[in-house]
């Protein structure tokens, strides 16, 4: 009965891990305007993510623009767009695997070594979804903590850790929870 509760938390744990990746992937809250100097009327909010740019004008009107060229694309941006997209699809996969893992665990007793390795394939897959969500989303928070302290950048181009990457890190947490839970069986 534990291991039957200890599967279905890993179930779980993907299933949030899994619609993060999804959200952290589409959001454009990456990197955030940062609001230094003391100005207190600030009228425009710039995000940056992914996919698009948006400008946030007194929190009433939301103006988004899709990036004009992937070839335009700084290179790390495209490194990380394409990590997210595979591990989207890949924490899919991962997610359905242990969905057909903890279904057939408890009908079919006599074959369990088959069955333990679909499972095991599931929290391999949930392990590497972590990886590949947690290298562009701290990538990206220390690229962003490096620049907001250097004295170089100017103030206007400064940029604060935006949602999606709290959304990331703990999408990372609870996908390696749940790959931890699959390997253990």
């Amino acid at each position: 009965m534990a291991c039957f509760v200890l599967q279905i938390t890993g179930l779980i744990f993907g299933a949030v891990g899994m619609l993060g990746t999804l959200a952290a992937t589409l959001m454009p809250q990456w990197r955030v305007s940062a609001h230094i100097d003391g100005n207190i009327v600030v009228f425009e909010t710039i995000w940056e993510g992914l996919w698009m740019d948006c400008v946030s004008q007194l929190g009433i009107r939301l103006q988004c623009k899709f990036y004009d060229s992937v070839l335009a694309l700084p290179p790390p941006l495209e490194a990380f767009r394409a990590l997210m997209c595979i591990a989207v699809v890949l924490s899919i996969i991962s997610f359905l695997m242990a969905i057909v893992g903890v279904k057939y665990t408890h009908r079919t007793k006599e074959d369990s070594q088959g069955i333990s390795i679909f499972i095991l394939a599931a929290g391999i897959a949930f392990l590497l979804t972590g990886i590949l969500v947690l290298i562009p989303v701290s990538w990206t928070g220390g690229s962003i903590i490096h620049d907001f302290y250097d004295p170089k950048v100017p103030t206007p181009l400064k940029r604060e850790l935006g949602a999606a990457l709290y959304v990331g890190w703990v999408s990372t947490a609870l996908l390696i929870a749940a790959g931890a839970m699959y390997c253990s069986f």
